[in-house]
């Protein structure tokens, strides 16, 4: 999902000492306790420092002396909403409409908000308001079309046809604008007009992106060299599964391709009273670029050294480290969940730096994972989603690294799938929980009723109970992606 959107105060600009700035501010704060400005940048600081909860404190500090200024407020919703606390951004976005009700972007922040939230009605009124303010925010159109399924009766495609004959100057316009018809002509089931929206819309952002995936397969080559099959791997410390003494290095990574149903795993476990949802978090990469450039002399290197270099680092330290920086994400009293996709690539790092985590990996077939990922218009990352032939090139790597690390890792990993789940919920939420060393709570299957923030591409969807329509949709568009069926098939891979 795109976060939102703020001003010219809402996000710290780049720079090296967030430690000296904060200082520098801190002194200033001593003379000026209560000056919302100087809070506010406080507030920045600590999340550059990756200190959200020192963060929300801050901002909250700020939003409490605040004099009654729109943009002030809107850029105190926007920390908030960085520091992941959704309820408190929106009392500051709230705030902001309040004093500049005609404002199309603190209007746009705010129903960004009320979707993270789950209150899709609402969000849907300000997105319409923000279109009628600013016809041309076309991220708007897009962000309206995702909070529900359109239907016959009730949709918006005259509207955003109206805007592609008009013409769209901006390339990523156009591409926001293909994306939505593409979504609300599958919704009403004219699949023809909806591929044709899609295909055009996916085509205008390959166009205008620098990429090659064969950096990104070789790159699996590269893994499965470091880390051979039947390399040392620590030995798990098993708990007794429903057991309570499971230690803090014990978080569970939920990995696996975007759009494969990372978010509803994640919501039945974060459901769970002994487990917080610290969402997708960019921490263990990190760690290990750090590591290796400090083992290197901190001297920029190639990614198949960066590569080869992570396979001999301390991976005790590299465990620690991790669990160091999580901690300003996750509270102390709980287990939590890490839902960074990516971090399939390093599940042999996870291993031998966490033995205690927990690994689940979360599948989907392959066919409908393709095609979820292609009419997907993502916010960041995952450049290989808007070519057809490029997916299917990025599937099979990715497909061959996770069958090395079951080989490698055996008995490691937890293999959830999505089919599965949606077919047998409550059986295969039993069978995940005993995995991961949980006793059964009934909140885990009322999933739905959690009313905590979603910011990722499901925060609509993950709304409503576990539904099977999208198993089977991409059969929908067989003939248009037939080459990506046959490329998968001459690598082996079982289609059905």
């Amino acid at each position: 999902m795109t976060p939102e959107r703020g001003g010219e105060a809402s996000r710290p600009s780049p720079a090296q000492d967030w430690h000296g700035a904060l200082r520098s501010i801190d002194a200033a704060l001593s003379t000026r306790p209560r000056d919302a400005r100087l809070l506010l940048q406080r507030a920045q600081c600590l999340l550059a420092l990756g200190r959200p909860a020192d963060a929300c404190e801050a901002a909250a500090e700020a939003q409490a002396c605040a004099p009654p200024e729109a943009v002030l407020f809107d850029a105190i919703g926007a920390a908030f909403s960085r520091s992941n606390d959704q309820e408190r951004a929106l009392t500051a976005f709230d705030r902001a409409v309040s004093l500049a009700s005609g404002s199309a972007h603190f209007l746009f922040n705010r129903a960004t908000v009320l979707r993270f939230l789950g209150r899709l009605d609402e969000a849907e009124a300000d997105y319409d308001r923000v279109i009628a303010l600013k016809p041309a925010d076309y991220e708007a159109y897009v962000n309206r079309t995702e909070l529900r399924t359109q239907t016959a009766q009730a949709n918006h495609v005259g509207e955003l046809e109206a805007l592609i004959a008009r013409g769209i100057p901006e390339w990523q316009g156009q591409v926001q604008i293909r994306y939505a018809l593409a979504k609300e002509y599958e919704d009403i089931g004219d699949y023809g007009n909806s591929f044709r929206h899609l295909q055009q819309g996916a085509s205008e952002r390959r166009r205008h992106m620098r990429y090659d995936v064969a950096a990104d397969v070789a790159t699996v080559d590269w893994i499965m060299e470091a880390f051979p099959t039947g390399s040392s791997v620590s030995a798990p410390n098993v708990p007794t599964p429903g057991g309570s003494a499971l230690p803090k290095d014990a978080p569970i990574f939920i990995v696996g391709l975007p759009r494969s149903g990372s978010t509803l795993v994640d919501r039945i476990l974060g459901s769970h009273s002994a487990i917080h949802s610290a969402g997708e978090l960019p921490h263990f990469a990190l760690c290990i670029v750090d590591a290796v450039r400090r083992s290197s002399g901190a001297r920029a290197l190639p990614r198949r050294e960066l590569v080869a270099r992570s396979a001999r680092l301390d991976f005790d330290a590299l465990g620690l480290d991790y669990l160091a920086r999580v901690r300003h994400a996750a509270p102390s009293d709980r287990r939590f969940t890490d839902k960074m996709p990516l971090n399939y690539l390093y599940c042999g790092l996870i291993r031998q730096a966490l033995p205690n985590a927990k690994i689940v990996h979360v599948t989907r077939r392959p066919m409908a994972a393709c095609y979820a990922m292609y009419k997907t218009l993502f916010a960041d990352g995952y450049p290989f989603s808007y070519d057809l032939t490029e997916i299917g090139r990025y599937y099979i790597a990715y497909r061959r690294l996770m069958d090395h690390w079951h080989a490698t890792l055996p008995g490691a990993m937890y293999t959830q799938s999505y089919e599965s789940l949606v077919a047998d919920q409550t059986g295969q939420t039993r069978g995940l929980l005993d995995f991961c060393g949980l006793e059964w709570q009934d909140a885990c299957a009322e999933f739905h009723r959690n009313s905590s923030a979603v910011t990722t591409a499901s925060a609509a969807q993950i709304r409503r109970p576990v539904y099977d329509s999208s198993v089977s949709q991409w059969r929908h568009y067989a003939g248009e992606l037939e080459p990506l069926l046959e490329l998968l098939r001459a690598a082996g891979i079982d289609t059905d």
